[in-house]
């Protein structure tokens, strides 16, 4: 799972989580269902919003919007209530096509095993596969993804003449055009085209959002590497990044209020709330309210990546000492034995923790994550029927 949007299912409460996880579900079998079981590996919660924001448009959203789905290993065997229809499918083909143009991107880093020859040559077969496959899907549904491709491609021309005194805004200019594009495609599917210009409007700012916060996270690492960074490219600070950041959430919370949704909590929650906590975690200003830290909720919240903070584990200035134990690793088949077990038994999704089949550290679930400071969830997202909250 990849994404910006990861929300921590204790803010969401029941009736949210369980429509997060129709969602998610759902664009994972609308991938697997049009391109085979490969394809479900590209299921990512940024695409998914798209479906939410698709049924969040619509009347009657179980009328045809949901059906029940067959027992899966990742549900513990269990039956569910999934998305499905126009909204699954055009988050399936922009997942696709966005993932086909993450591996090139890649491919054309080196990033690790992609540095050698034949599994570079793999990975563009399968993003030439996936692209392909995204414009077949995009097409089904009334979308035109050669506005993605056409993205990607004039991403790398900019890429290649950016430097330093370039606006950033140049550089995600191409990922704000794609993202607007999707987003206002919503509204087309929900029979609601005077949401189109306003869902754009959001759509853009999201797609800056992710470009700007990608490169945050990945600067140290690209630095590290020599790999291409467009805040290093650019010259761009992070206090510049953070309120260009800032501002853009802002944005999306305005153009929120101007489009019209039948059941907008879920999109409320997600586009209003979480992409901000989104936002503080990649720059390091917010930390979990769960971990281990009994001094967590009386201290200021300090950086994971801050190698001094006497709070995190390993220091010795740690309440629970100081180098923690390391774990034994697996052997590769006795690995892929627990990885199976995980599996079927649905703790790699819903698991609050569990073991690394491999490396035996410990890991959370994708779905059951939080990265909160507190577990309280704003309540008015479960109450309200406006987006009057937007700056609770």
């Amino acid at each position: 799972m990849f994404g910006m949007v990861r929300p921590c299912s204790h803010r969401l409460g029941e009736n949210l989580k369980t429509q997060w996880m129709a969602h998610l579900c759902g664009l994972c079998l609308a991938l697997r269902g049009d391109h085979g079981q490969f394809a479900r590996v590209v299921t990512n919660y940024d695409g998914l919003l798209l479906s939410v924001l698709t049924e969040a448009q619509v009347e009657r959203a179980d009328g045809g919007w949901r059906r029940t789905a067959g027992p899966c290993p990742l549900r513990g065997m269990r039956t569910a209530s999934v998305a499905q229809g126009e909204g699954a499918r055009l988050a399936a083909a922009v997942s696709l096509v966005l993932a086909s143009a993450k591996v090139r991107d890649h491919v054309a880093d080196g990033d690790g095993l992609l540095a050698r020859r034949p599994v570079a040559l793999a990975a563009r077969r399968v993003a030439g596969s996936w692209g392909r496959a995204g414009a077949r899907t995009g097409s089904a549904v009334g979308f035109d993804a050669a506005v993605l491709v056409d993205a990607v491609d004039r991403q790398l021309g900019i890429e290649v003449l950016a430097g330093i005194g370039t606006p950033i805004l140049t550089v995600t200019e191409p990922t704000e055009t794609a993202t607007a594009a999707a987003f206002a495609h919503t509204a087309i599917l929900a029979g609601r085209p005077g949401n189109a210009a306003p869902l754009a409007e959001a759509g853009r700012l999201f797609g800056r959002l992710a470009h700007l916060l990608d490169a945050v996270e990945d600067k140290e690492t690209d630095a590290a590497s020599g790999a291409w960074n467009p805040l290093t490219a650019t010259g761009t600070p992070l206090t510049e990044a953070r309120r260009l950041a800032d501002d853009a959430l802002h944005g999306i919370r305005l153009a929120l209020r101007e489009a019209e949704f039948v059941d907008a909590k879920l999109a409320h929650l997600l586009l209003a709330h979480e992409l901000g906590r989104s936002v503080d975690r990649a720059f390091g200003t917010q930390s979990c309210g769960h971990g281990p830290d009994p001094q967590g909720a009386f201290g200021p919240p300090r950086s994971p990546y801050v190698p001094d903070d006497p709070r995190r584990v390993g220091n010795p200035g740690h309440p629970y000492g100081g180098e923690p134990p390391r774990p034994d690793r697996r052997g590769f088949w006795a690995g892929c034995a627990v990885a199976l077990g995980l599996c079927c038994t649905c703790k790699v999704c819903c698991a609050d923790e569990f073991e690394g089949p491999w490396s035996g550290r410990r890991r959370e679930g994708c779905c059951s994550s939080c990265d909160c400071s507190c577990c309280d969830a704003c309540e008015c997202c479960e109450c309200c029927e406006c987006l009057s909250c937007c700056d609770c």
